[in-house]
């Protein structure tokens, strides 16, 4: 048995052991898609493998659509090349249940896997000739926040933006450069309309992919290197969109305990990639039941019924709402919370922390009593029910390979938005008390002590990676277990007021003395972070005194 257009010929013995399989003609498809494509996706990772492909081949299957995906990888195109092809674009799909059943799924949506590199002639020409065909209708990308970026923390430019600004729409070398140049291409070839659409999560994402690709268009106007009203085909919403979109699906890295799954199925070649750019990447991707897709309803060349897929199209206002109750409330803040706490004492999967009694009442107070007060039912998906869900079904699914350290990467990035919105709908509206918030200030104060990189036994543990990680450690250079209070005090109250960090100066908002009185319970002695963790669960009012 093998993950290839021969190998899953014999049906029945796919069949036999659980295995959905496509349901339709591949070949047809494929000469289809290659003829008329209708969406190319860019960031060929395991979010889109076990998500948009799986959609596409759910419609496939129902004869909705009659083509197929293309994908390009633009970062790492060992993706492509040692993956993708090897295996004819197909993959397996193992959905990881809450009641411990898998469901196995051979995905074969994906007709055309490409290298978005300029250096690769063949590969670069198909992607002109797609941009050129007036049948594509949309453009996504799952490239992670850090792809739409053209400047890196410390304002320099990144790698190849600033050759690709004075060349222009010509062998571009940074990840917007080459999607600005096939865009150019779709614009030289009759302006033709298109959806450019990011699915990656973070806030208002089609406004950071928006800002990358009119930045660009500036660039090559001024100089003169593009052909003239390329800015103004950008910022035509008749011609070209940058819808918002909400995604949630929770795609961990494959585990080893999946490949055994499938290996003692019989598959064959299963064995993951490591590229060189530390990409991991496996013939299989595994990931939760539960998936979210909201999508703004702006498409200047139509669109494919994804709806009957079961993703939501809606207004801009709409996903905002959607977005915001996910991020800053009900799904987000509950996973940095347990990941700090989940790195400071030595768990190693998120599943387990749910069964920690402490873990689980201060997730319950974080999501219930201080996030859903401030939520904006978005209509279409009500908060309590997901935050049920989230709480009872997609954290707690024992069988989900998920990590505190995983989630703990860039969390510097993440507060501001995932706990800092709902500080300012606190402060802003006057039935509600900023007092009231406990668990939130303990989460910074959590963070501040992970930043120690001791854990809760006086062990060192290795910090998960952050743009801003020794910039922060900074903050907590002297410290350690044991300090008086007065020097935790000093050392950490300049962070305090960083609102590009927390989004509000904690000071100001009147949560700095409850940071600080946290920080030292969280740095008295080892087994201080238990100690004070189970504290705050059992005190109702979540309140601490320094002892």
């Amino acid at each position: 048995m093998k993950l290839t257009i021969e190998g899953i010929k014999n049906t029945k013995e796919w069949e036999d052991k659980g295995y959905s399989l496509p349901q339709f003609d591949r070949a047809k498809v494929e000469a289809a898609t290659k003829a008329e494509p209708f969406w190319i996706h860019f960031g060929a990772g395991n979010i889109f493998r076990a998500f948009q492909a799986n959609v596409v081949q759910e419609l496939l299957n129902k004869g909705v659509l009659d083509r197929g995906l293309v994908v390009a990888e633009g970062y790492d195109y060992e993706i492509v090349e040692k993956m993708y092809r090897p295996h004819d674009n197909i993959g397996a799909l193992v959905t990881l249940k809450s009641n411990g059943k898998v469901e196995k799924t051979v995905v074969g949506s994906i007709m055309e896997s490409l290298t978005a590199d300029s250096a690769n002639e063949k590969d670069w020409a198909r992607l002109l000739e797609i941009f050129r065909n007036p049948s594509l209708q949309m453009v996504t990308f799952t490239i992670t926040e850090k792809g739409y970026l053209l400047k890196n923390a410390a304002g320099v430019y990144m790698p190849g933006v600033e050759e690709d600004f004075g060349l222009g729409p010509v062998l571009p070398k940074s990840y917007i450069g080459k999607i600005v140049t096939l865009l150019h291409e779709r614009y030289v070839n009759g302006e033709l309309p298109i959806a450019m659409v990011s699915m990656d999560n973070c806030s208002h994402n089609g406004d950071k992919l928006y800002s990358a690709v009119n930045e660009f268009a500036k660039e090559w106007e001024n100089r003169g290197v593009c052909k003239p009203g390329f800015l103004a085909y950008v910022n035509n919403p008749s011609k070209v969109s940058f819808p918002w979109t909400m995604i949630d699906k929770i795609t961990p890295r494959p585990d080893a305990k999946i490949e055994k799954i499938l290996a003692e199925d019989g598959i064959e070649g299963l064995e993951p990639v490591i590229t060189s750019k530390k990409t991991y990447v496996a013939p299989f991707v595994n990931a939760e039941e539960c998936q979210y897709l909201v999508i703004e309803d702006n498409f200047p060349n139509g669109r494919p019924e994804l709806e009957k897929a079961g993703l939501y199209f809606t207004d801009r206002a709409t996903v905002d709402k959607v977005e915001k109750m996910k991020v800053c409330t009900c799904l987000n803040p509950l996973h940095t919370f347990l990941a700090v706490s989940g790195c400071l004492l030595g768990y190693t999967l998120i599943a387990d922390e749910m069964k920690d009694p402490d873990l689980l009442a201060l997730v319950k107070r974080l999501g219930y009593d201080e996030g859903l007060p401030v939520v904006v039912d978005p209509g279409i998906i009500k908060p309590r029910n997901f935050i049920d869900e989230v709480v009872n079904i997609r954290i707690p699914n024992p069988f989900m390979p998920d990590t505190p350290q995983r989630i703990a990467c860039d969390t510097s990035q993440k507060l501001s938005i995932r706990f800092g919105e709902t500080i300012k709908g606190y402060l802003a509206r006057k039935e509600l008390n900023i007092d009231d918030l406990k668990v939130i200030p303990l989460v910074f104060a959590l963070w501040l002590r992970y930043l120690m990189g001791v854990n809760d036994k006086g062990e060192a543990f290795e910090l998960s990676p952050d743009p801003l990680l020794e910039e922060c450690k900074k903050y907590v250079p002297e410290l350690k277990l044991c300090d008086k209070p007065d020097k935790a005090v000093e050392a950490i109250k300049p962070i305090l007021t960083r609102k590009d960090i927390f989004g509000v100066d904690l000071i100001e908002a009147g949560l700095g003395d409850a940071v600080v009185t946290y920080f030292y319970n969280l740095i008295k002695y080892p087994g201080a972070v238990r100690e004070t963790l189970h504290l705050v669960a059992t005190n109702s009012t979540g309140s601490i005194k320094v002892e």
